[in-house]
């Protein structure tokens, strides 16, 4: 690991407190980053940018933040800039899911998804981008967002439709978002894993069994790998956050618009 790759990329990241969020801040700051981490849950959080600071390479801030509320995530971009001066990158990673077969979603279900998975992330979108043109273009490479999606947006998965609705969503806001803000010198890219071992997965599990949609504890993960992957395992955090660097480094200023999947060939079924 290049402990200068992401020297001076100060980035905000939503959902920090734990999983992918997690592992992503600590591996960007292990090379080099400052870090903004943006969750619910500030105490853990906390904790994540307290082993930021203690490891000495990035630096980290944690802040409280709803991501479903405009000004919590105006108010996350803000200290960002206050902290470390600017901001360069927002990865957008906040997300849950709570399965239900198609005829049993409702309304609750249906707005708490696609607030937290879709609407949070056109709202961090927004202010992010908004930050950056406000500082001007940078000289020589472009701002970034790095969208988190999902499987979801190409597999239709009946007992999470509006989980796959709202990845959809991701994806949608990464064309539209790559387009619209080109003329900022501001790039939209994401990416977009399968089974991960955090504990979103791991909730998920649990449900899948209350639902009825699966016997047991850990079939669900037992059934994809068997049926529908390519490498025969599931993945973790560590599996991930190869990629989500090479999105936040300078390797990818020539690429936007683009969702990476790092699924083990799930998508190829």
């Amino acid at each position: 690991m290049d402990p200068d790759r992401l020297k001076g990329k100060n980035i905000l990241i939503t959902g920090a407190a734990r999983g992918m969020g997690a592992a992503n801040a600590e591996n960007f700051a292990a090379q080099g980053a400052n870090i903004c981490l943006g969750d619910l849950d500030l105490d853990e959080a906390q904790k994540v940018a307290d082993r930021i600071n203690q490891a000495g390479n990035g630096k980290a801030i944690a802040v409280r933040m709803d991501v479903t509320k405009r000004q919590d995530n105006a108010d996350a971009v803000a200290a960002t800039v206050d902290a470390f001066g600017s901001i360069n990158i927002g990865v957008f990673n906040a997300g849950l899911n709570k399965p239900r077969f198609f005829m049993d979603i409702d309304e609750e279900n249906w707005d708490m998804i696609m607030n937290v998975n879709t609407k949070a992330m056109w709202l961090g979108m927004q202010e992010t981008a908004r930050q950056m043109i406000a500082q001007g273009p940078m000289e020589d490479h472009p701002y970034k967002i790095i969208n988190v999606g999902s499987i979801a947006s190409r597999k239709p998965l009946v007992d999470v439709t509006v989980y796959c609705t709202s990845k959809y969503g991701c994806l949608a806001l990464t064309h539209c978002g790559a387009v619209a803000l080109s003329e900022h010198n501001i790039t939209v890219n994401g990416y977009a894993p399968g089974v991960v071992v955090t504990p979103l997965w791991e909730q998920l599990d649990k449900d899948l069994v209350e639902i009825g949609f699966k016997e047991k504890a850990g079939q669900a993960y037992e059934d994809i790998v068997r049926e529908a992957l390519q490498i025969k395992r599931v993945s973790y955090p560590e599996d991930i956050v190869g990629t989500a660097s090479f999105l936040a480094s300078n390797d990818s200023d020539y690429m936007t618009g683009q969702m990476l999947h790092i699924d083990g060939g799930w998508c190829i079924q």
